[in-house]
């Protein structure tokens, strides 16, 4: 195999095949060699799993993760790749490369397409500009799979692994607590990519949960509320939750009051049990 963390190399098969960096896609190629081989290890367990990948570019993520899993469907939207992938790729008959936009692909009818009745673990470096709603798209579809070990920004992935209930707890920090176990792995600088990004990464991992940490009557409605109350950060949970929801002052202080909550209480201080309270006693 080349050596896909080497500049030149890289450098060399891009020119190649005529390919130049998209900004609108999020395009930054990992180039320091320790980074992959430890996603990879961190991701699979062993030797039995199946890897589901989003967004391959070159292969150097691809490649250590073929090397420990039993197969690797790796989605790839940027069509200029896929001749960059059959080069760097080409020792390997356990990966196949599907060209499509994962936002606009039936997860489910794919993984059960390519993985029927396998384990399943996803792994990937994300395009910043998108980090949030892949990582929701693929824990709300409820997909067959174990756990998402994935690169993001290191800002993105602070609060994603935060705690429900501290400051740098949002939204989206809830939503991904009820859906999995949260933890932050590593750190990655930006001088690991090509080209270097402004900010800094952080590698994470998302263990599914078997059930939510939680029971909710209504899971839509109780989204609603979270994104409500998280709308306006400076605001009570009260006057965020009354005006997302386009629900009354009096229904909310009475809900809180039910929940024994302080009617000036924030969101970013609601654990996920009183958020839960919460919204069960704004739908009594």
């Amino acid at each position: 195999m080349k050596n896909l963390s080497d500049i030149s190399v890289v450098k060399e098969i891009l020119a190649k095949h005529g390919f130049t960096f998209s900004k609108a896609l999020g395009q930054n190629f990992i180039i320091n060699q320790n980074i992959c081989p430890e996603m990879a290890d961190m991701a699979i367990p062993d030797d039995d799993y199946c890897a589901l990948e989003i967004g391959p570019g070159i292969g150097v993520l691809t490649y250590q993760l073929a090397r420990r899993a039993k197969k690797v469907v790796a989605i790839e939207l940027d069509k200029r790749l896929l001749p960059v992938l059959d080069e760097t790729l080409a020792e390997f008959d356990n990966v196949e490369i599907v060209n499509a936009d994962v936002m606009k692909l039936d997860l489910a009818e794919l993984i059960k397409e390519k993985f029927s009745g396998e384990k399943i673990c996803v792994c990937a470096n994300l395009p910043y500009y998108i980090t949030s709603p892949i990582i929701m798209l693929l824990l709300e579809s409820k997909l067959p799979v174990e756990s998402l070990t994935v690169m993001v920004q290191k800002e993105a992935a602070d609060r994603l692994c935060a705690e429900v209930g501290s400051r740098e707890s949002g939204a989206v920090t809830v939503a991904v607590n009820y859906y999995a176990r949260a933890e932050k792995l590593f750190n990655v600088s930006k001088g690991s990519f090509m080209p270097a990004p402004k900010v800094d990464s952080a590698v994470i991992k998302l263990s599914i949960r078997e059930k939510p940490p939680v029971e909710i009557t209504d899971e839509k409605k109780f989204f609603s509320m979270v994104k409500a109350a998280f709308a306006q950060r400076r605001k009570t949970a009260l006057n965020s939750i009354s005006a997302g929801m386009g629900l009354s002052k009096e229904k909310i202080s009475s809900a809180l009051e039910k929940a024994g909550l302080d009617l000036n209480v924030r969101a970013e201080k609601l654990t996920m049990q009183q958020l839960a309270d919460l919204c069960e006693a704004i739908e009594e």
